[in-house]
């Protein structure tokens, strides 16, 4: 617990005396006076009782209260305090206790390793958040920080999937049994059910849901509109981004997510335009620099593009992926016999280190070997690879489409799901249909948007 003058930070929260005023996360919560001063006495108190006597002399200056008044005001406290509601306990005789847990640094310098969005920075993080949870296992904070490393280490393919999903599934379980099932981990539930299971009805379920639990959650509107992407609902998909805009703006992963879609729908100079403000905003983010680097790619500028995909592999080393694309975009400027030396140090680097098949399956293709662009594809069904869940969408794909073996391995991925919208809309009855294979339409659409 942090203090400074007039303020008192504790876990995600700070309490402003002066004001007074209770910020989560730099968003005011709604609480009345006299709550926010008893939340005050328990704060300073931190880790020791308080009775009735001393509550009464320090929230209400001595005023007499019932300890009914007592109990049901420390309620209004652990209520707007919500998962974190536990830290605050009464023991009988001896009062209310507020106790934050020791693991507190652990938590917080796990957060700031993982907001590098390295593999590097998600493993360290993992490690604070295990030992967090080793110091203090009630502490819910340090589950659901071991379960999102999981969940992004394998939705990157930096580890892999199989087995970061299960160990994702495992922490996440555990993080909800210790205090139920908030926004935010409603959302990382559903990223799961959309990328690992690929059950998008489902994961649009929990998303909205999540989103009315609490609107202020723009990691949650990112998730929509990836989603909505993926089923061809982009017009949706991109009013869910203006609103995560108004929510916070300056949040790196946001004009990524804006790229993919756009690129998604063969809006690739508005892609470009998008990551040109990405990399004001952010230049040392190396994914938003790759999704900049493949709208130019996509836009046709490929030598602009190569230099971004070059820098990203800079500042993630430790990203196979970023490396695959760098591949791509050299052979698709004749430059054949660098992508090949590249596609080679990932196969040597895949007998000892997962590599994902996906993005080589776009750098066999690049270099016009076909049938080892669908083996590795194959591999990657194999393997569930997070990138599958774009395959209807991606223009990465759009050579490989019509092929008998791309049809085949798509329909294989997807035939287990329900049907399901991927209109413009899901108000408009006339394009009510079920996913299908990528047509030769839609492929022609893209590029005379790109033209």
């Amino acid at each position: 617990m942090r203090a400074s003058v007039g303020q008192i930070a504790f876990g995600p929260f700070c309490l402003d005396t002066e004001a007074p005023r209770l910020l989560r996360d730099g968003v005011e919560l709604e609480l009345r006076p006299q709550a926010l001063h008893a939340l005050q006495v328990l704060v300073q108190s931190s880790g020791r009782c308080v009775d009735y006597v001393e509550m009464i002399g320090e929230a209400w200056h001595g005023i007499s209260v019932s300890r009914h008044t007592v109990a049901v005001t420390v309620g209004e406290v652990k209520k707007a305090l919500k998962e974190f509601g536990g830290w605050i306990s009464y023991h009988p005789k001896l009062g209310y206790r507020l106790d934050v847990p020791q693991s507190e640094d652990l938590i917080r310098n796990g957060w700031h390793y993982w907001q590098r969005h390295t593999r590097e920075g998600f493993d360290k993080a993992l490690s604070c958040f295990q030992q967090a949870a080793q110091g203090s296992s009630t502490d819910f904070r340090a589950f659901e920080g071991i379960s999102r490393c999981y969940l992004m280490l394998g939705t990157f393919a930096m580890r892999h999937p199989r087995e970061m999903y299960a160990k994702f599934l495992e922490a996440h379980e555990r993080a909800v049994e210790l205090t139920g099932l908030t926004p935010e981990l409603r959302g990382d539930r559903a990223q799961g059910l959309h990328v690992f299971e690929l059950k998008f009805a489902e994961a649009e379920s929990e998303l909205l849901l999540a989103q009315r639990e609490n609107p202020r959650t723009a990691g949650v509107y990112i998730r929509l509109a990836v989603l909505y992407a993926t089923m061809k609902r982009f017009d949706e998909a991109l009013e869910v981004l203006r609103r995560a805009y108004v929510i916070d703006g300056l949040w790196p992963i946001l004009p990524a997510a804006e790229i993919l879609v756009r690129c998604c729908r063969g809006e690739y100079e508005f892609a470009v335009a998008c990551g040109k403000k990405a990399l004001d905003l952010h230049p040392y983010f190396a994914l938003g620099r790759s999704h900049y680097a493949q709208a130019l790619e996509f836009s046709g500028r490929l030598d602009e593009a190569l230099l971004e995909y070059r820098l990203a592999c800079v500042m993630s080393p430790d990203f196979p992926r970023l490396r695959a694309e760098e591949a791509r975009c050299l052979a698709r400027y004749g430059r054949k016999a660098e992508a090949a030396v590249i596609l080679r140090e990932l196969e040597d680097l895949r007998q000892t280190d997962y590599v994902d098949g996906y993005p080589m399956a776009c750098v066999y293709d690049a270099l016009g070997r076909r049938e080892e662009a669908l083996n590795a594809l194959e591999r990657a069904v194999e393997e569930n690879s997070p990138h599958l869940f774009m395959m209807d969408v991606d223009p990465r794909m759009d050579s490989l489409r019509s092929h008998p073996r791309f049809t085949r391995l798509r329909n294989r991925i997807f035939r287990s799901m329900p049907a399901q919208r991927m209109a413009e809309s899901p108000n408009d009855s006339k394009a009510s249909v079920v996913i299908s294979t990528y047509t030769a339409k839609d492929s022609t659409q893209r590029h005379r948007a790109a033209s």
